[in-house]
């Protein structure tokens, strides 16, 4: 169910009121769906919330089709232009990066990557973080950048929930009790939820949730008796707290003539404030 402020509304309700396109529906008509209760204090932050979720879908093909490679940690690799490889196989954002030209060039330039599949997960939080906020306000808040197994940004602030009630977005993970103790590396598969009953999973590709425990199941060791199964949990990015930080970054900002700057740049907005005079709304 969506609450906002107290109010329940149908996805015809909404549709009255809130301009979605027919992707993001879907997303709305799931959660109207849903006895979970989905509160919000504001229409735009519902809206917020589904943009990003339609944009981890989107990021999720994305990944599929920029040619990355699975690896384990200790054979990771990444582009050296704009990250440090660890010792522990994360990659870390070089000082003179810029955070949106270094997680954007994971999709444009997949073959110098490697990484494991909650290292791609994350990869997909940022990249439809970025797409919703742009480069300037991503820029501002993930300036330290560390791409490493589940460790993430505190102001993108991930959460695991218990739940059965996945929703499109969600990063969902296949258990693997019996795996091959020569093979700990198939002991799960994190997935993005793509809605449609199918799930992407690095190093496994677009499948459905049959195929994904059946591929786990091949990675079993011998006289395995528990088959692969499907956690009831969903992981997701603590949508509110992301949209009022964003927010923090609005600004109309205008030089000495009365001309205003685009505060959504990729110049350093701490510098944009001391240069210029910044009007915050919102």
């Amino acid at each position: 169910m969506i609450n906002i402020r107290g109010e329940i509304f149908s996805l015809d309700e909404l549709n009255s009121f809130l301009p979605l396109n027919e992707q993001e529906k879907e997303i709305a008509k799931k959660m109207a769906k849903h006895l979970t209760v989905y509160y919000y204090p504001t229409v735009s932050e519902l809206h917020f919330e589904i943009e990003i979720r339609l944009q981890i879908i989107k990021a999720a093909h994305a990944l599929f089709n920029s040619r990355a490679e699975f690896a384990t940690f200790y054979r990771s690799r990444c582009n050296d232009v704009y990250w440090e490889l660890t010792t522990k196989g994360g990659f870390q954002l070089k000082q003179d990066a810029q955070p949106a030209q270094a997680v954007v060039n994971i999709f444009k330039d997949g073959t110098n990557y490697a990484f494991e599949c909650a290292t791609a997960m994350m990869i997909v939080f940022y990249k439809a973080v970025l797409e919703v906020i742009g480069a300037g306000r991503f820029n501002n808040l993930f300036r330290n950048l560390l791409l490493w197994d589940w460790n993430y940004d505190p102001d993108l602030d991930v959460k695991t929930v218990r739940t059965t009630e996945y929703l499109p977005g969600d990063v969902l993970y296949f258990k693997n009790p019996d795996v091959h103790p020569k093979l700990p590396h198939w002991q799960g598969e994190n997935a993005v939820n793509l809605g449609n009953g199918s799930y992407y999973g690095h190093g496994i590709g677009i499948e459905s949730a049959e195929k994904m425990i059946e591929m786990l199941n091949k990675q079993r060791k011998p006289e395995a008796e528990q088959s692969a199964y499907l956690l009831e949990q969903a992981t997701r990015p603590n949508f509110r707290s992301l949209y009022y930080k964003a927010r923090r970054f609005n600004y109309y900002i205008f030089d000495q003539y009365g001309v205003r700057q685009n505060g959504n740049s990729q110049k350093n907005m701490d510098q944009l404030r001391r240069d210029y005079i910044t009007i915050q709304f919102g």
